[in-house]
């Protein structure tokens, strides 16, 4: 189920709670990785499937994890590890959640109307309020990376931080109402609320067991935030208001870790 997919949400849904395709269907649709789908099973789960979410971002937190503890381990210069680290992050999503994270900001902050606001969202171009936002974001998140790469030994908590920040998505999937009668959030479906528990269970669970419980509040903030913002705005979610979800969290949550180490 590649982001490709879009247009209406199914009619006959799977809703069981846990099924295999789950995991292989949040990769294929998050990730750029080559992960084999059953199209038609990922189609029929739709929202159901994602409480896997925080699944895939500890396989794409994971790949930061060792990516980073490989170019220490070769002593690559902390500045040029962070970089590869982030590059590696953004080539393996095909930069999804960047691109939701332009297109929100570009019409949030560029209409002066819900349906202004949402085709400004759907456009292809970006805008100013786009560029500076990527700039900025992708800015922070270097020096953040640079700065946990230089304490040694904290690697691990990238694979906590890429796991709350999709719980995040999830959690604004279920929170809010589609904002739009098209576009690949609502394709997906809008998750039932045991759904979205279990996706934060699961990054919250994640958390405790490596000792970043903390970190749980800071994404809850974080998305808590975001959703109001895009609520008062457009009156729910789309599928570019997610993709914003994830980069505000993680964001939120890398600031937070190197505020600590500070």
């Amino acid at each position: 189920m590649k982001r490709a997919a879009r247009g209406k949400a199914v009619t006959n849904p799977d809703n069981r709670l846990f099924a295999a395709i789950d995991l292989p269907a949040a990769l294929g649709l998050l990730t750029r990785l080559p992960v084999p789908v059953d199209g038609a099973a990922a189609t029929a789960r739709g929202a159901a499937a994602v409480w896997a979410y925080p699944l895939a971002g500890v396989v794409l937190g994971g790949l930061q994890a060792l990516a980073m503890g490989l170019l220490l381990w070769l002593d690559v210069p902390v500045a040029i590890t962070a970089a590869l680290v982030l590059a590696l992050a953004i080539i393996v999503t095909g930069a999804m959640h960047e691109d939701g994270l332009a297109d929100s900001i570009d019409g949030l902050w560029g209409g002066w109307d819900k349906t202004r606001r949402l085709a400004i969202m759907k456009d292809s171009h970006i805008g100013t309020y786009g560029v500076i936002a990527l700039v900025l974001t992708l800015l922070l998140r270097w020096t953040a990376l640079g700065m946990i790469a230089s304490a040694g030994g904290f690697a691990l908590v990238l694979v906590v931080i890429a796991a709350l920040s999709r719980a995040a998505m999830v959690g604004v999937m279920a929170a809010l109402p589609h904002a739009r009668e098209d576009g690949l959030s609502r394709a997906v479906g809008r998750p039932a609320p045991r759904v979205a528990w279990v996706a934060v269970g699961i990054g919250a669970g994640l958390a405790l067991v490596t000792g970043y419980l903390g970190l749980v509040i800071v994404a809850a903030a974080a998305a808590c935030l975001w959703a109001l913002i895009a609520r008062a705005k457009i009156g729910g979610q789309t599928g570019d208001i997610l993709g914003a979800t994830q980069q505000w969290a993680e964001l939120a949550l890398l600031i937070a870790v190197v505020t600590a180490l500070a």
